[in-house]
């Protein structure tokens, strides 16, 4: 990857991470209701792996931190927070909420609620793109946390014994809302687990664009390449709690600090200011420029929006 491509990157990262923030705005002024589960401190894990796939072509599924996961895989950020606003323009009409991103035309297939329930729905996007003979494949991000529900054993083996071309992307970011993993995960590695399904695993560094994209790189060739699916476990750490009502009295303000210390957005922009790609004035301004987005456009059009009509309130029930 070249470094133009990397400050694309980087603006993409500080794109996420300034969208993330304003939610937590929005949402301390009662604009964004319900449960809010912020992505800031793991922008390095989606980038990297989506920048290896092809994104808005590969079938992409996650659990219920998926906005930037969503952007990332081509979904306007206008239509995002005008979906966290709950307003009919939302990428849901308003219906799903944070939890239940979806944009279809991306093939972005969703955020969902239950912890593991991706697992399964992941498995199955792979099986329809087997049937039909295409070369995407699926991308299933999770916490590592689900990997403690019955639905990630039944999947592996699935997976495997259809050696179906599925990409599993664990961002260990540590704890499982407030549980630190070892009180609640028997094998702290988490790549270590699908061994007893005969797959092929990986761990590295998930605060660092430059690791994951070379690890991904090699994943997604994997299993594009029809050889079985792949999981890859991404070290990393998420900055605010597990959701708005989270206080993180379970953790230290040393350790917080400690993984601010590898912040994925400083760890990229060093590298190219050091490439001489880029300088901190260049940086200022772009923050200063995705701000100015995000505020003017994103929010302007959330708060512009209109509310659903309440004569639709059946409109998109299946059943």
């Amino acid at each position: 990857m070249n470094l133009q491509d990397k400050k694309r990157v980087l603006r993409e990262m500080v794109l996420g991470r300034r969208f993330e923030e304003r939610c937590y705005q929005a949402y301390m002024e009662r604009k964004i209701g319900g449960f809010l589960h912020l992505y800031p401190g793991q922008e390095a894990c989606v980038n990297g792996v989506m920048e290896a796939a092809r994104p808005g072509q590969d079938y992409v599924i996650t659990g219920y931190r998926d906005h930037v996961h969503a952007i990332k895989c081509g979904a306007d950020p206008k239509e995002v927070m005008a979906e966290l606003y709950a307003k009919e323009t939302g990428s849901s009409k308003g219906r799903g909420g944070s939890m239940h991103i979806f944009d279809v035309k991306h093939h972005f297939m969703g955020g969902y609620a239950l912890v593991g329930g991706p697992f399964p729905l992941a498995t199955g996007i792979a099986k329809a793109i087997q049937m039909k003979g295409g070369d995407e494949i699926a991308i299933c991000f999770l916490g590592d946390a689900a990997n403690n529900q019955g639905t990630f054993h039944e999947t592996m083996n699935m997976a495997k014994l259809w050696n179906l071309p599925v990409l599993f992307v664990c961002e260990n970011n540590q704890y499982g809302i407030g549980t630190v993993i070892h009180r609640s995960t028997a094998v702290l590695d988490q790549f270590k687990r699908v061994c007893g399904y005969g797959i092929e695993a990986a761990q590295c560094d998930g605060q660092d664009f430059d690791v994951v994209y070379e690890h991904a790189k090699t994943a997604v060739s994997h299993v594009r390449d029809r050889k079985g699916p792949y999981f890859l476990e991404l070290m990393t750490y998420r900055y605010r709690g597990h959701s708005m009502s989270d206080s993180r009295s379970y953790r230290t303000r040393e350790e917080e600090e400690m993984w601010k210390q590898r912040d994925p957005i400083f760890i990229l922009r060093d590298r190219l200011v050091d490439a001489g790609a880029m300088t901190m004035d260049e940086f200022a301004a772009l923050e200063k420029e995705i701000d100015g987005y995000i505020e003017n456009e994103v929010i302007r059009f959330a708060d512009e929006s209109p509310e659903p009509d309440v004569a639709d309130l059946e409109k998109y029930v299946l059943a």
